[in-house]
């Protein structure tokens, strides 16, 4: 029985509509919109107090030939979604700060979007080199209590990820 409501779970969908990248003075700026829609079974966990938690990654990398590729900006935020039956509100969670929300797709829509992600640069873009932009949003499966991890399948079915080559305007080189 326990089996029934964690195979539910994998009927998630996710898709990414916008991957944009763009210099600024302090590193650089990435905007992202993804379609995310979570299952009926997610939800029945979240009003029973499970919290969800989901993680963003991002990666800009120069590729090299003869090693790994050498990452030239790395960013990670996490969010940690649960719901308040006193109030009947939804929590969304991030660092120290946290927001309320009347309903759970006015939350996700905080999740499912992002105009102005900064993320630092380690070093200089090299003019010469070509560049790999990686990004990922996905639920974090691991945090889940583990009666629910059983038959998720894996992280990959849980979000959207996607990798595009970096255009040289992006990272603020003459092209």
């Amino acid at each position: 029985m326990l089996l029934l409501p964690a195979l539910a779970w994998a009927q998630a969908s996710a898709s990414l509509d916008q991957l944009q990248l763009s210099r600024a003075e302090d590193g650089l700026r990435l905007a992202y919109s993804v379609r995310l829609e979570l299952p009926r079974a997610a939800e029945d966990a979240l009003h029973k107090g499970v919290p969800l938690y989901f993680v963003a990654e991002a990666r800009v990398a120069r590729k090299r030939w003869y090693w790994r590729d050498a990452t030239l900006a790395r960013a990670e935020r996490q969010w940690r979604l649960s719901y308040q039956a006193l109030t009947r509100q939804y929590r969304l969670s991030t660092g120290g700060l946290h927001q309320s929300y009347e309903t759970l797709s006015e939350a996700l829509t905080a999740l499912r979007r992002a105009s102005a992600w900064a993320i630092e640069l380690r070093e200089e873009p090299d003019p010469g080199a070509s560049y790999l932009l990686s990004f990922s949003l996905r639920l974090d499966t691991r945090q889940l209590p583990a009666p629910l991890q059983i038959g998720l399948g894996s992280e990959a079915e849980w979000g959207v990820r996607s990798e595009r080559p970096v255009h040289p305007a992006e990272l603020g080189l003459a092209s």
